[in-house]
């Protein structure tokens, strides 16, 4: 209408939503789990960057194309090698975890790419990409990333308590989700401890690395949450059922977003999928790896579930399984609604 406020709109890219992952090492099988999560939940058309050591890429061809085609239809994938623009590769692929660096280097690789959504491997989607995709949407006219904070308690956070580098906030970020609108990185000067005037993306990684290497801990983590220190306007801060870890609940249930909606996407750091330390969050993990892509969510999925958490009750997790289970429940019911009772309906004769 005539002199109405316009909303800020998603980017082009819309129509494909982009979500790009690092592998390296043993981590084919959570990349995979991860992959499927995203495919089973979500409603529109996905793209997938994957950057792999070379000897996973024939593993990551081959294990996707074995999917079924209800299912392959609704991706496309791209495997690329892991490279590094600047600096010494060796360096950025002994920074933390193998090869997570590689993510401080999508801007500047996916040059075609507006904007994507970055996960760790160790993550699983409880509900559709889509959701999050829309928060691209309310970005206002600085920001250009967004991230979720470490931990929701500062007093017992660790960066509040141990960092020796600025971070942001009162508690810092976790990188293991990030919402990225690349195009905006890539046009941006960002102010920082070297150059008065600003550099760019590409321009500020090493130095900013070389400048911090003996203070930081969590590698690539720790670099974002500097770069953010010095420009706060850039960043959007998600709530933290967007980026749920074992720290949200194994002291107690301390993510009142979680408590209030569900869990939207669990992060199973500090490999708790494959010990015994959550087992929680080990059940969500193998019963999504267990699913048979084409057999009934609630069947199949959500009633194992169910009995899993049965057996976690004596842990602080295990105690509040609405929590892990809402946003999946609701889902769930979405997909069904969608292939069965809308596929009825069109298909009905009077």
């Amino acid at each position: 209408k005539p002199g109405e406020q316009k909303h800020p709109k998603e980017p082009s890219s819309l129509q494909c939503m982009h979500l790009a992952v690092v592998a390296c090492g043993d981590r084919l099988e959570e990349t995979l789990i991860m992959l499927k999560s995203a495919v089973l939940f979500s409603s529109r058309r996905l793209c997938f960057h994957i950057f792999a050591e070379d000897s996973l890429k024939p593993e990551f061809e081959k294990k996707l194309k074995e999917w079924p085609s209800s299912y392959t239809k609704k991706f496309e994938s791209n495997i690329y090698p892991i490279t590094f623009s600047v600096g010494n590769a060796q360096e950025w692929k002994k920074l933390f975890k193998p090869c997570a660096a590689q993510r401080l280097f999508l801007p500047v690789i996916l040059k075609d790419v507006d904007s994507l959504l970055y996960v760790d491997t160790d993550v699983l989607f409880l509900r559709p990409m889509d959701d999050i995709w829309h928060l691209l949407g309310e970005f206002n006219s600085t920001q250009l990333a967004a991230m979720a904070p470490e931990h929701e308690l500062p007093k017992i956070g660790w960066y509040s308590r141990f960092a020796r580098h600025p971070f942001y906030g009162s508690a810092g970020l976790n990188s293991g989700v990030m919402l990225m609108n690349l195009t905006r990185i890539r046009s941006t000067r960002f102010k920082n401890s070297l150059i008065p005037g600003g550099l760019t993306w590409e321009e500020m990684l090493y130095p900013l690395y070389q400048k911090y290497k003996n203070y930081i801990t969590w590698g690539d983590q720790d670099l974002l949450n500097i770069i953010f220190y010095f420009n706060p306007e850039c960043l959007y801060v998600f709530p933290c059922q967007w980026n749920y870890r074992p720290d949200h609940c194994m002291y107690g249930s301390n993510c009142r977003g979680a408590e209030q909606e569900g869990v939207s996407i669990l992060h199973g750091n500090r490999g708790v999928y494959h010990d015994d330390k959550q087992p929680t969050f080990r059940a969500l993990y193998e019963v999504i790896r267990d699913f048979p892509f084409e057999d009934n969510l609630f069947q199949s999925l959500y009633y194992p579930l169910q009995s899993r958490f049965l057996d976690t009750v004596h842990t602080l997790c295990g105690r509040i399984p609405q929590v892990f289970l809402k946003q999946i429940e609701k889902t769930m019911k979405k997909v069904y609604e969608n292939r069965v009772i809308v596929y009825l309906g069109a298909n009905h004769r009077y």
